[in-house]
């Protein structure tokens, strides 16, 4: 069996999903009005957006006893390379997603199985023949750690990292700081939203991209949601707007984009502001289904609704 072309390393888990009257306040209340399982967590979710596009890929993630089979069956029916998955006898991990009416969310998770998550000699040589290796800051330190010292020692050749949550969602379970530092001098494409640039930049998006661009990131993206992306390579900055649509579900989008910035400014060499608008399409179209993978566009989906846009 070939390589496959990109390899996620982190986070397959359970989405536990609520769909509420409203998002609570603190010490605030909401009734739940649905209430669905789905397959999720960011390692999968980018796996999956770019088997949608056809392109081969695998994950090395770790299951919980509990919720192997299904999580197991689920990326394999997508077509997602589940060999060196591993199942452990801990709590699986999760995560609780509340959907207010209006799509937007709150996320809290929980579980074992991915902070236990290590990798192995053989996890290394499946990786070093991969194209593109991307990894979130949900997965272990440790895990991260050794993917930036095989970035370095070029046993892995392109390396991508979304700061997927603030640090203090991460202290103890995720990617330390030092480590993020460390990505930002040998990893090739970084990728940021608005809480996470917050939290470990200070400041305000400006201050984000003013410090990508002081560090010489060779390519970043910080994500902002309905007001699009901003992309930098180089010295070069491209703001990305995002497309109006009607939204169901914003749960998997930052996902969804990363997906399709790997598929076109990595994988394809497409120009930024090209590959931008794909990765903002496809972004936009998650958003207009349940849940962050219910259904995924596919690579000709994304190039219809940008003919039409």
């Amino acid at each position: 069996m070939p390589a496959p072309a990109v390899v996620t390393v982190g986070s397959a888990v359970l989405d536990q999903i609520y769909t509420l009257s409203n998002l609570p306040e603190p010490d605030g209340g909401a009734f739940v009005r649905d209430h669905t399982t789905a397959v999720g967590g960011v390692a999968a979710n980018v796996a999956s957006g770019l088997a949608g596009f056809g392109t081969g890929t695998g994950i090395i993630t770790r299951f919980g006893g509990d919720s192997a089979s299904e999580i197991k069956t689920d990326l394999n029916a997508r077509g997602i390379d589940c060999t060196r998955g591993r199942t452990g006898s801990e709590e699986s991990s999760y995560t609780l997603v509340l959907r207010g009416p209006d799509g937007g969310r709150m996320i809290v998770a929980g579980g074992e199985s991915v902070p236990n998550l290590r990798l192995a000699d053989a996890d290394l040589e499946y990786l070093s023949d991969a194209e593109v290796v991307f990894t979130s800051a949900y997965a272990p330190d440790a895990v991260v750690s050794k993917l930036v010292t095989a970035r370095e020692r070029g046993v892995i050749s392109t390396l991508v990292f979304d700061l997927a949550g603030p640090l203090s969602e991460l202290e103890g379970r995720g990617t330390a700081p030092s480590t993020i530092d460390r990505i930002l001098s040998v990893g090739d494409l970084f990728v940021v939203g608005t809480v996470a640039a917050r939290s470990y930049f200070g400041g305000e998006i400006e201050d984000a991209v003013d410090a990508l661009a002081e560090r010489s990131v060779s390519r970043a993206a910080v994500t902002q949601g309905n007001d699009g992306a901003i992309l930098l390579e180089g010295d070069t900055v491209t703001p990305i707007p995002a497309f109006e649509v009607a939204i169901e579900d914003t749960t998997g989008a930052g996902d969804a984009f990363t997906a399709g910035l790997i598929q076109t400014w990595l994988l394809e060499e497409s120009p930024a502001r090209e590959a931008g608008r794909f990765a903002a399409a496809a972004a936009a179209l998650n958003c207009t289904t349940a849940h962050a993978r219910k259904q995924l566009p596919t690579d000709s989906d994304i190039r219809e609704f940008l003919t039409n846009h």
